[in-house]
């Protein structure tokens, strides 16, 4: 058994860098869409999936006007702190927050086990034909979390800095397993 390929692709840079943009649509920079046009030039995928905000939708469209797009695929919904940079938040309740985000989320935003479960059925309901998707860094950290087992303090150790392409294989079943197999 091949299974197919998952090739996860974060969006380029925002044009409000710095800030915990989870909801906040802001488009990427032209800069960081050509990075991650470059990032994938040549990488053979047979579906193109993005999430609906605008930073991954026009990165998306940029390789491939017949992008589809996903809400699952959004990035963790960061709530009051949405937009905010890490020092305009409290750092008592940020440090909660990175040691442990299901305990302590951010107030009104979303919980990591919740992101988790929106990304796996997100991964669930994919045809098993080699995908791109258009993402998020917590999305990613998420699809490696439900894919390969990994806890969130390890997949929170990976650099998925702007335009970074993460590729896993699945292996479909009653619960879809990965492996990762390319990290750029």
């Amino acid at each position: 058994m091949t299974g197919f390929l998952l090739h996860l692709l974060r969006h380029g840079a925002p044009a409000l860098p710095g800030r915990l943009l989870g909801r906040t649509d802001c488009a990427a920079t032209p800069e960081g869409i050509a990075a991650c046009r470059e990032q994938v030039e040549g990488l053979p995928f047979d579906r193109l999936l993005s999430s609906d905000l605008v930073r991954c939708r026009d990165t998306a469209m940029a390789i491939d006007r017949g992008a589809i797009v996903d809400p699952r695929w959004r990035e963790l919904d960061f709530g009051d702190w949405d937009g905010l940079t890490t020092a305009e938040i409290d750092p008592a309740a940020m440090a909660a927050f990175w040691a442990d985000p299901d305990r302590d989320p951010p107030p009104g935003g979303e919980s990591w086990s919740a992101l988790v479960a929106r990304v796996a059925a997100a991964i669930g309901a994919l045809d098993p034909v080699d995908t791109l998707v258009v993402t998020h860094g917590g999305a990613m950290r998420a699809a490696v979390s439900c894919l390969c087992g990994f806890d969130q303090r390890q997949t929170w150790a990976l650099d998925l800095p702007y335009a970074a392409l993460l590729s896993i294989r699945i292996w479909p079943g009653e619960r879809p397993q990965g492996q990762i197999v390319g990290l750029c």
